[in-house]
This record gives C-alpha cells, sequence and structure tokens, in this order.
C-alpha cells in the first residue's frame, strides 16, 4: 500500500471517501474498523451496506474490505481494490 503520509488518526481517516480504482465507484465513508490487538494491526475497514433497504430485522449487509485491498491512501480519500467486492456493493 502506497501512503502519501507516515501517520493517520481514526478521525482523519474515517473523513476520507472510499473509492474503487476499478470502477471508480464511490463507496463512501468508512463506518468502523476491525483491529488486531494482539498484533497491533488493522485487519480491515467496515463501509455501510449500499442498500437502501432499511428494515429494524434485517441482519446487518455492511461491506468488508481487507485491508490488503486498499492501495493508496490520500490527502481526502483511500482508493481501494473492489474487484472482490462487486457481489457486495
Amino acid at each position: 500500500m502506497d501512503m502519501e503520509g507516515d501517520l493517520f488518526s481514526l478521525t482523519n481517516l474515517k473523513d476520507m471517501e472510499i473509492i474503487d480504482v476499478n470502477t471508480g465507484t464511490k463507496l463512501g465513508f468508512i463506518k468502523d474498523l476491525k483491529i488486531d490487538c494482539d498484533e497491533h494491526r488493522i485487519i480491515s475497514v467496515v463501509l455501510p451496506s449500499q442498500t437502501s433497504k432499511i428494515s429494524l430485522f434485517s441482519k446487518n449487509e455492511d461491506i468488508e474490505v481487507p485491508w490488503e485491498n486498499i492501495k493508496k491512501i490520500g490527502v481526502d480519500v483511500i482508493l481501494i481494490d473492489g474487484e472482490k467486492l462487486a457481489d457486495k456493493v
């Protein structure tokens, strides 16, 4: 992964828009992070579901993007390889 800076705060990451480099699709903003506390690293980022279905009884359809799929963190966007996520978006 290529990063323009060395350090990013969680707040800064959550304010960056996620874009799929394959399609140019805007996927939204980071909703949550999954962190491995034993190894002190981010495992994946969680994005809100792209479906418009809202129900109290529906299961959570958030999109989980493995950290390895993040290709570049820029100043105001995060570029991901969403090729394997195509069925979820």
